[in-house]
């Protein structure tokens, strides 16, 4: 078992080895603002060497031509290992992300395990379909196969809000579909991407399958153009993805990238109001505001908006900001300073633009990163408030009259990533969704299990490609056409 929160060595090629850099990062707790651990910082001749690793094990080693179901086995190995260093594994995340227990538990740890496996069960079945056999001239008998075959060697690259998540979120669909993955996690979250070389190594899996590497942009930048890696598997920042994808175009590399969002929520005047806040406040202030399908902007019908202000204000006061290790707490820290001064600005900005707070939780005297939750009314819908991901507990409230104001406002963003409506009224809720031009629309909170065949897709801005589920499986694989006939 792995009880490390630190490392001296990066995993490459089935075995740890030290960074070319010989350079160390300091790993920092954002409640506390103090370094508790240390990795190496990577460098690009370490991405040389896992690249080149990951290439080999492709083209030379078994893990391509493993049957479905060794390979299946190998990750479900792979994934009951992890299940069983819960307990170490869970402490160094609330340490390095700033996580609450109960979303670890749920989301961090539960959920990117849970889409894993997924990955590995699916591995089982075949997608490959033949077409009817046919007779051609000369009586030839001939059909075609469609064959989903690994697409070589994946670059994933994540971010630190849920990192091990991400992580197995990313690396399931990858390694199932048999392909190779070089993984290079966020420079303030290592721990958990190099923790997942630790359990390569004791679940078995061949060398240079699975490589870890850190580093900060420059090491991102070699895995994007390094000409031997087939695909970028990317979530963070639209920035970040934009520059991703035209480095990714020098060698024409298959793309998928996970971006940004500004999600909004409308609140119908036949909605359950109490419903609507709850769910409004659960979203913006999970894990302080840092995710990208959360609901930040909230579209309110003009004759409910003051009640669900109201609402809002009632669950913002009675929030307790602090560090995750306390029991009382119910929101954690942003990740670093940096981070708490970008929120900061976009509070002043949202009200310079002219609007107000309606609501406001205490603020933290602490060396953490923290920023209390703010709701924002009245914003022009031109603020950078509105329309920029503020990745924080930062809410705009905006007022409707009617439902055609309502998507209109909803569609005003260059964002497309999620999305919801709360009303009494189903029929009309879903004619609105479909209006919404986002990838996904949940209905009075949606389904109340995760689902985990349902896919995620960003539109506009907020993506390219799609993840989870069987699409997010197909991701990872090239078609090829096998045409064949009977005889001679």
């Amino acid at each position: 078992m792995d009880t490390r929160t630190s490392y001296d060595e990066l995993f490459i090629d089935g075995r740890w080895a030290p960074s070319r850099s010989e350079e160390a990062t300091a790993v920092v707790n954002p409640a506390t603002g103090a370094a508790f651990g240390r990795v190496p910082r990577g460098a690009v001749a370490d991405v040389e060497a896992a690249v080149a690793a990951a290439r080999r094990a492709f083209d030379e080693g078994p893990w391509p031509t493993m049957s479905a179901r060794e390979r299946s086995a190998a990750l479900l190995r792979f994934a009951d290992v992890l299940e069983s260093w819960r307990d170490v594994v869970e402490p160094v995340i609330r340490l390095e992300s700033g996580a609450l227990p109960s979303l670890i538990e749920a989301t961090h740890f539960g959920i990117g395990l849970a889409r894993f496996r997924y990955a590995a069960e699916k591995a089982l079945t075949s997608f490959d379909t033949v077409t009817p056999l046919q007779v051609g001239p000369g009586d030839v008998l001939g059909a075609s196969a469609l064959l989903h075959q690994p697409i070589g060697v994946v670059g994933a690259i994540t971010p630190f809000n849920f990192p091990l998540y991400l992580n197995l979120a990313k690396l399931g669909p990858a390694l199932a579909m048999g392909n190779t993955v070089v993984l290079k996690p966020s420079p303030l979250t290592p721990l958990e991407g190099l923790v997942l070389g630790a359990v390569a190594a004791e679940a078995d899996l061949p060398p240079g399958v699975l490589n870890v590497v850190t580093g900060e942009g420059d090491v991102g930048d070699a895995l994007v153009t390094d000409p031997r890696v087939d695909m970028i598997s990317f979530t963070g920042s639209e920035a970040t993805g934009s520059r991703v994808m035209a480095s990714a175009s020098g060698t024409l590399k298959r793309v998928v990238l996970e971006l940004g969002g500004k999600s909004a929520m409308i609140v119908r005047e036949d909605a359950d109001v109490e419903a609507a806040a709850a769910a409004a406040f659960g979203s913006f202030t999970l894990h302080a505001g840092q995710g990208c399908v959360l609901l930040t902007r909230h579209l309110v019908h003009r004759a409910v908006a003051d009640q669900f202000l109201a609402e809002l204000d009632r669950r913002v006061r009675a929030t307790v900001v602090g560090d995750p290790e306390d029991p009382s707490t119910t929101m954690g820290p942003l990740i670093s300073a940096a981070q708490r001064e970008k929120v900061l600005g976009y509070i002043d900005a949202g009200v310079g633009d002219g609007g107000t707070v309606a609501a406001r939780g205490s603020d933290v005297v602490s060396d953490g990163f923290f920023v209390p939750p703010v709701v924002l009314s009245d914003v022009p819908a031109t603020s950078r408030s509105v329309q920029e991901e503020i990745f924080g507990p930062v809410a705009v409230v905006l007022r409707f009259d009617d439902d055609h104001q309502a998507v209109r406002l909803a569609n005003d963003s260059r964002y497309g990533l999620s999305s919801a409506i709360f009303s009494g009224n189903g029929g009309a809720a879903w004619r609105m969704a479909q209006r919404l031009r986002t990838g996904g629309v949940r209905i009075n909170g949606g389904g109340t299990a995760l689902d985990l065949d349902a896919p995620t897709t960003g539109w506009k801005t907020s993506g390219l490609g799609t993840e989870h589920g069987i699409p997010g499986l197909m991701e990872y694989t090239l078609s090829k056409t096998v045409a064949f006939r009977a005889g001679r």
